[in-house]
């Protein structure tokens, strides 16, 4: 009776070590295989162009009488205005934003002979859905200076309109999906290189939509274009499974 009982606890114990090896062998095979995946990358890009065109008009005028000074800047928005309507756009979209009075007599850090006491500024925003005559205007903006209007900007030279794409938004998916479908047919390349299939995906990263001017040249802003190119990168981890 001893005997067939230590028979049956070694059988059991036999048992026992087999499963725990195999779960313990099967476990690792796993762990490998959740090792085994592959890192690709898709790219896609758009050519667009700028729905919506920011125009600052930024004019000034000097006199040592501030009445004369400001009825300068008066005929200057009204010739600016002139101007927007001859080229196609409406003055409607053409934004009084600032004015700006300067007493250069108030000036402690004033240095040197003073040929004007005052100097009045005067900004007009043109905002417009038609970037297109923006640009017209834009490149005839010396029928301005013929006038007599004096352009200026805040930060020095007039340095004309700045072009928005808005519509990223509508672009967005297609090119998600483009991008993705780029990275799988590189991780199937890679699979099959190897002799392998790629699984499920393991992580997926979607990346940031950058905006850069179309024609990439050195020193010029994406603003001052009115063609852009939208891009995106996405990152995938695909498992390989054999």
């Amino acid at each position: 009776m001893k005997n067939g009982m230590s028979i049956a606890a070694a059988c059991l114990i036999g048992l026992g070590l087999a499963l725990g090896g195999w779960f313990v062998g099967n476990g690792f095979f796993k762990g490998r295989a959740a090792d085994r995946y592959v890192t690709v990358k898709g790219v896609a890009e758009r050519d667009v162009t700028a729905d919506v065109a920011l125009w600052p008009l930024r004019f000034v005028s000097t006199d040592n009488e501030l009445k004369v000074a400001q009825a300068r800047v008066k005929e200057s928005h009204e010739k600016v205005l002139a101007f927007l309507v001859r080229h196609g756009i409406n003055p409607a979209e053409a934004e009084v934003q600032r004015l700006e009075v300067t007493d250069r007599l108030a000036d402690p850090y004033r240095s040197g002979p003073m040929q004007s006491r005052y100097i009045i500024a005067q900004t007009v925003m043109v905002q417009s859905k038609d970037p297109g005559s923006i640009v017209r205007a834009s490149q005839a903006v010396g029928e301005l200076v013929d006038a007599g209007v004096i352009l200026s900007s805040d930060m020095g030279p007039y340095s004309g309109p700045t072009f928005l794409f808005t519509r990223l938004g509508e672009v967005k998916p297609a090119m998600i999906a483009e991008a993705t479908s780029e990275a799988r047919r590189a991780a199937e390349q890679f699979a099959k290189d190897s002799g392998s299939r790629i699984g499920s995906i393991r992580k997926a990263n979607q990346g940031v939509f950058v905006i850069q001017p179309r024609d990439n040249v050195p020193g010029v802003m994406e603003g001052s274009r009115l063609h852009k190119t939208v891009r995106v990168v996405t990152t995938v981890e695909y498992y390989l499974v054999d």
